[in-house]
């Protein structure tokens, strides 16, 4: 984790000199929402004995800049021409985000042009002959009512300098690019080159990644929706299980490197009895593996649920190809669970029997909740105030439920990943029961 000050610093195109169209104030009591002071923080560290040895060791703790409306801004709102981007894999909530964009710029900026950028970063070169589309409040209008990207979107990376070229061929002043892990990569080099070209453009990063599993963020949008979907597949799970002698149930879920999903689906529903994910490693056979454990439940209760996350037990799956964004291509965890159940409990003559669900891409095309809805629109709100403020190479956060401005640098140094000594994990193993770790070489 980054431990320097200067590294939340969030870059700026120059000194905002133009004024606000919001009219709104700068002091208390006056019924109207106040101006963000750009000096305004959020600190890192919400532990006030933490906070205070810092201080103590002449440090200042750590914080990020505050997300909100500034009372000066960079761009001219009537000439001001915007692009908005969407890639990686489809996910609840892009359509909210895309909306709010579109109707914050449109109605309280009063910008007139804004591009939508089609099938991803693919749309932003020239040679894709992908035309991008012109948005407005009515093409928008009703677009968060469905899943998906109005946008549509794709992975892979394309040629920066060829990118940058077609921005300026549109005369963009903002970029909004609504994406995860590997987009925010491609959002950090495009923010390079633009900056060595010496061009004023805003870069703006909107981060999208249904794993939940982007460095000081606390929640991206659509996680919320993806897990609450999720329970439901656990519901089905738990009935096709109870429906039969030894029945199990199996639910596997997104999460490549994090258990976000599987853990907070299976805490909310509590009728999970094992929760595999992939900051935990596990055996399957032995004396304090998955398979002796499954089986002293089904003798005890008659009945199990697993749900297990993508990326867990790769070594029992490994695979070397890559995919269109140069990630390590996942093994199936999932069917090969699934097969190797039936295999063990044939091997010793018990009569389980296993049902198995998957429901990603119904996860991934599912419609927002109204408070991941909320959030949605949230996020693209305080992505434009920050993009006419004339920020740049930075994505929006939150942080202690307040929205924060994240440079992306430090976003993307790597993934965040569930703390398995954490008071949640604690809190999903005693939903579950499951022993604390399932390896032969630890205490059960």
């Amino acid at each position: 984790m980054v431990n320097d000050s200067k590294h939340f610093l969030v870059k700026e195109l120059g000194t905002p000199s133009f004024p606000s169209p919001l009219n709104l104030s700068k002091r208390d009591g006056d019924q109207l929402a106040n101006y963000v002071p750009n000096d305004e923080r959020v600190v890192l560290n919400t532990s006030l004995k933490e906070i205070c040895n810092e201080i103590e060791q002449g440090h200042v703790p750590l914080s990020f800049e505050r997300a909100g409306p500034r009372e000066k801004i960079f761009f001219d709102p009537s000439k001001c021409k915007v692009g908005i981007v969407t890639c990686g894999g489809l996910c609840p909530g892009i359509n909210d985000v895309i909306r709010a964009l579109v109707m914050q710029l449109s109605w309280w900026y009063r910008v007139k042009t804004i591009y939508g950028f089609r099938f991803g970063y693919l749309g932003m070169v020239k040679e894709s002959k992908l035309q991008p589309l012109l948005l407005d409040a009515d093409l928008v209008s009703d677009i968060h009512e469905k899943g998906g990207s109005i946008l549509g979107s794709s992975r892979g990376p394309q040629d920066i300098e060829r990118m940058v070229d077609y921005l300026m061929d549109y005369k963009i002043n903002i970029l909004f690019c609504i994406g995860g892990d590997g987009t925010l990569r491609g959002t950090q080099e495009i923010t390079d080159e633009i900056l060595k070209r010496g061009l004023p453009i805003s870069v703006i990063g909107i981060p999208k990644t249904i794993d939940n599993d982007i460095q000081y963020i606390e929640k991206t949008f659509g996680f919320e929706t993806a897990f609450s979907e999720a329970v439901e597949a656990i519901r089905a799970a738990h009935v096709e299980a109870k429906g039969g002698q030894y029945g199990i149930g199996m639910v596997k879920l997104m999460g490549r490197q994090s258990g976000y999903i599987a853990a907070n689906a299976a805490l909310a529903s509590q009728d999970v009895n094992f929760c595999l994910i992939p900051e935990c490693s596990f055996d399957l056979e032995g004396p304090n593996g998955l398979y002796h454990h499954l089986r002293t439940r089904l003798e005890n209760r008659g009945h199990a649920v697993i749900v297990v996350a993508e990326g867990v037990g790769q070594k029992y799956v490994q695979t070397n190809a890559k995919d269109a964004s140069g990630n390590t291509k996942l093994g199936d965890i999932g069917t090969f669970l699934r097969d190797d159940i039936k295999r063990y409990f044939q091997s010793v003559d018990f009569p389980a029997n296993i049902r198995y669900i998957d429901p990603s891409y119904i996860i991934r095309s599912a419609k927002t909740l109204p408070s991941d809805s909320i959030y949605c629109s949230q996020l693209a709100q305080n992505a434009v105030h920050a993009g006419m403020a004339g920020k740049t190479g930075m994505l929006v956060g939150i942080w202690n439920n307040q929205f924060t401005h994240v440079p992306i640098k430090i976003a993307i140094e790597q993934r965040k990943v569930l703390d398995i000594e954490s008071e949640f994990w604690l809190n999903v193993i005693e939903s579950t029961g499951q022993p604390r770790m399932m390896q032969n070489n630890s205490p059960a």
